[in-house]
């Protein structure tokens, strides 16, 4: 990796994280059926990962980053954070999505005629898109030699990679529930996170052109996945009558997500 261009980094990062995706939306091939609670600890555990990536990998390293600057230490954090939920609101609003569980006409976003298929894939693909910010950003930031490591971009990677898995399943599975076969499952599945090697290189070149925006960007991508975890993931966690499962799988996230950084990176 050392000996790569850092656009190259982060777009293999990003093909990882969407190939742990595809990995768990192939478990539809294995079995059709994935209760309830498994489905809602599997959510907690990417939630708890995406909490701990937000602040260890991205949060922290964005204020020890600012200091020593001709600003307070922590207003590039808040900016960036603030802004980073503005912009996932934003994308909320217009990109119609529907959450699983939900009748078609509850779906977000934009009215459309598309189907409710593709509405629910899209719920998810909104998940993804800070998740590949936040990978480019990284391996940006390790780029710039400052205060940033590659070790420390390949964690949050590895950390996300590792609950993108959970989150290909909980795609494919609902799917093949209700009907679809498991090619079409499958292929919806590992289609939500597509955009993940697009905007980890987004991240990545942005930070790259743009080198005095790091702290701001490594915030940015913290809030956007901040903004997901609680408006999504964490509501649809617990609506199955599951919560304290769903809890346990948001603190076992978590620490995964904390001794992968702190231990690696």
């Amino acid at each position: 990796m050392q000996q790569l261009h850092p656009l190259e980094q982060a777009l293999l990062a990003g093909i990882f994280t969407w190939g742990m995706t595809a990995l768990g939306a192939a478990s539809v091939f294995l079995t059709s059926g994935v209760s309830r609670r498994v489905l809602d600890l599997m959510l907690g555990f990417t939630a708890g990962v995406m909490i701990a990536a937000s602040y260890w990998s991205l949060l922290a390293p964005a204020i020890e980053m600012s200091e020593g600057r001709s600003v307070p230490a922590w207003l590039p954090a808040v900016l960036g954070f603030l802004l980073g939920g503005l912009f996932l609101r934003g994308i909320d609003k217009i990109l119609p999505h529907l959450q699983f569980g939900s009748t078609t006409e509850a779906a977000e976003g934009l009215k459309t005629s598309w189907r409710r298929n593709t509405l629910l894939v899209l719920a998810v693909t909104l998940h993804n898109i800070p998740e590949g910010l936040a990978v480019g950003v990284a391996f940006g930031a390790a780029a710039s030699g400052y205060m940033y490591s590659l070790p420390a971009a390949i964690a949050l990677t590895t950390g996300i990679g590792i609950q993108n898995f959970p989150e290909g399943l909980v795609v494919s599975v609902p799917l093949r529930r209700e009907g679809m076969s498991c090619f079409k499952s499958f292929n919806y599945g590992q289609a939500s996170a597509i955009v993940e090697p697009i905007t980890s290189v987004i991240g990545v070149a942005a930070v790259i052109l743009v080198r005095p925006i790091l702290p701001y960007a490594l915030a940015f991508a913290a809030g956007a996945m901040i903004f997901v975890v609680v408006e999504e993931i964490i509501p649809e966690s617990q609506h199955g009558g599951n919560a304290p499962l769903a809890t346990i799988g948001t603190m076992m996230g978590f620490s995964v997500m904390m001794v992968l950084d702190v231990a690696f990176g």
